[in-house]
């Protein structure tokens, strides 16, 4: 994993290239997704493995969307327990949306007899939920919206957004931080404002256009998802 640091030569790549890559490492090397989403998964645990490994009885809350990101985000989760960490997992939205490679991942964590939390986005006590949910927490994973998002949040994505926001505790972003957009880098209605965040490939697009990205992405890392760019260019 390497640390981008603005000015030096890296991967840089929009919404559709990283969606390519994707579907080339899927359906030309025939990688399975669940591959990737493990090896994404598994480089994010290691990640906040080594931020919290000065702490005793480490406990993180994360929070999971319906799509991919969220599948991350269960994948992070195992690992993390597999650690003896603490960990909250958060349905963020229907769980009956999840599907696919996702919900490979969230049914492997309810084998292993993981309780799995849930928010209701038409809740009006979301902040309590929240707050709750995340009480005696080092860190929050933010792992709701991936890289895919377009166009502005509803307002109780905002809200949700923005409660995490005001925990007041260090926040990694997984790909990219919720509410940012990849391309533009600018927050649609609302953004996640993290430490850090571990984005996958290569950096983002909006992370070095847009100069108001650095306040939501914190530190970028880059993680391999078992295969490169480079292969895929070339």
């Amino acid at each position: 994993m390497q640390q981008y640091i603005p000015g030096k030569k890296t991967i840089i790549m929009t919404r559709e290239q990283v969606r390519s890559f994707d579907l080339w490492a899927i359906n030309t090397l025939k990688i399975p997704g669940v591959v990737l989403m493990e090896n994404a998964g598994r480089s994010c645990a290691e990640f906040i493995k080594k931020k919290l490994e000065n702490i005793s009885q480490p406990k993180v809350c994360i929070f999971c969307g319906t799509g991919n990101n969220g599948g991350d985000g269960y994948v992070i989760a195992r690992h993390l327990l597999n650690s003896d960490f603490s960990v909250t997992e958060v349905i963020c939205g229907d769980r009956d949306k999840i599907n696919g490679d996702a919900k490979t991942n969230l049914d492997i964590l309810e084998n292993l007899d993981q309780k799995i939390d849930s928010i209701n986005l038409d809740d009006k006590n979301i902040p309590e939920k929240i707050k709750t949910l995340s009480s005696d927490s080092h860190m929050l994973v933010d792992a709701i919206f991936g890289t895919g998002l377009k166009g502005q949040l509803h307002h109780e994505y905002i809200k949700l957004i923005e409660t995490i926001n005001q925990q007041n505790l260090p926040i990694f972003a997984v790909d990219i931080p919720s509410g940012l957009d990849c391309d533009t880098g600018l927050p649609l209605g609302g953004a996640i404002k993290a430490n850090q965040t571990v984005t996958f490939v290569a950096v983002k697009t909006g992370f070095v256009n847009e100069k108001q990205a650095e306040e939501f992405t914190g530190q970028i890392y880059i993680a391999s998802i078992g295969i490169e760019p480079s292969s895929w260019m070339n």
